[in-house]
């Protein structure tokens, strides 16, 4: 038998495994690396954050991904050449955190690796006849395995997308497995490009899904970037907050059938970027608007779009709590929006329940690759589409 295959069968049947969950989302503003002890698997799963850290990338490196990034027309050898690039850089920022940590390469069984994301193309968004759902993430999971000697599971969304899904969100596998309680319905809210909830019922069943509402922080981070070189994102809302949001901009800017569009659905920066602003701006003659009013403009988009689709979903229920997480958490104004429009709802951030917000999507994929090694997909099954019961992620074995 294959030494690496051995090993991985070996790692199946721990008690517990150390996993790598690396998340690199739409913002481009940085790798999280999280490293979790995972035990069990299913609903049977326990997990401790042992490490986590965001490495931000340097502007070389966004400006490589962003030559790519969310382009219909791109150069093809260069889009080539970052897959396994990406995958490199990815692994140096692993090597010398585990060097930092002081815990030793060949003592991590797994890395999950989410690549970044460059197209994402459900057939809501793209119409064309005689094609399906589809998506793609670079970073190349065999250059991370050989460059780590860690066996490395990615490109987990193609799985989903195969069993008849869009690919997106994910969240509510990890959400399901980490995160339910019976007795209590929670919504685990996560704002980062774009939305997205996951609905965990205290009474569990059928019930449950998880869903994109539309833009969370992907407009406003492209026009701060535009308006502001060198600034990538409106911290603690800081344009925005000296703003007034104009209300024709803002019913232009909620004028798309995504938005009416059933429940569980998904988008992206594709859809939802600077020439959607710009579209809308010129319909309602906005095209001089202030860059603090479109920001207060964008803010209560993004706030709006969500309390709207909570709100068809669950109506204002009262002893539902809301479990924030993503960088969105971190603008106040935003969440002051959200929480403004749904008084009845309680919400706290996932620190409460033992996970750091910031680091919430780089641990749900540690979860896919423990549930890809050991899992039952049976128990993540559910009939609405929302979560398609299969084990997901491609294997890249070291040498």
């Amino acid at each position: 038998m294959n030494p690496a295959i051995a090993r991985l069968y070996t790692i199946a049947q721990q008690t517990h495994r150390l996993i790598i969950g690396l998340m690199s989302g739409t913002s481009v503003d940085g790798l999280d690396v999280a490293l979790c002890r995972i035990s069990g698997h299913g609903f049977a799963t326990t997990l401790e954050l042992l490490q986590f850290e965001t490495v931000a990338y340097d502007a070389g490196f966004k400006a490589e991904i962003q030559s790519v990034f969310s382009k219909k027309q791109v150069d093809l050898e260069k889009l080539t050449l970052l897959n396994p690039w990406v995958a490199c850089r990815h692994a140096a920022i692993i090597n010398d955190c585990l060097l930092r940590w002081g815990i030793p390469n060949n003592s991590v069984d797994i890395i999950a690796s989410h690549g970044q994301t460059i197209y994402h193309a459900p057939k809501s968004l793209h119409h064309l006849p005689g094609f399906g759902n589809a998506t793609l993430q670079i970073g190349d999971g065999d250059h991370l395995a050989m460059a780590t000697g860690i066996t490395t599971i990615s490109d987990f969304r193609q799985k989903h997308i195969a069993a008849g899904g869009e690919g997106a969100p994910l969240a509510g596998y990890g959400d399901l497995l980490l995160f339910g309680k019976p007795g209590e319905d929670r919504v685990l809210l996560n704002i980062g490009g774009i939305a997205n909830f996951t609905y965990l019922p205290g009474t569990g069943g059928e019930q449950l899904f998880c869903s994109d509402t539309g833009p969370g922080n992907t407009i406003m981070d492209a026009y701060i970037q535009q308006q502001f070189p060198g600034q990538y994102y409106d911290k603690d809302a800081t344009v925005a907050g000296t703003g007034t949001a104009n209300e024709a901009l803002l019913t232009e800017l909620k004028d798309n059938a995504f938005f009416g569009a059933a429940f569980p659905k998904t988008t992206g920066p594709e859809l939802f970027n600077l020439s959607y602003l710009n579209e809308a701006k010129g319909r309602s003659n906005t095209t001089t608007l202030s860059a603090a009013d479109t920001m207060a403009t964008l803010c209560r988009f993004s706030a709006d779009t969500i309390v709207q689709a909570m709100l068809r979903c669950f109506g204002e229920q009262k002893k539902l709590r809301v479990y924030s997480s993503g960088g969105g958490m971190h603008n106040p104004l935003l969440m002051t929006y959200i929480k403004t429009q749904l008084p009845l709802l309680e919400f706290e951030t996932t620190d409460v329940l033992h996970i750091n917000p910031d680091a919430k999507e780089a641990v749900l994929f540690a979860i896919l690759a423990n549930e890809c090694i050991c899992g039952n997909s049976t128990e993540t099954r559910n009939s609405n589409k929302g979560l398609i019961g299969v084990q997901m992620g491609k294997i890249s074995l070291p040498a």
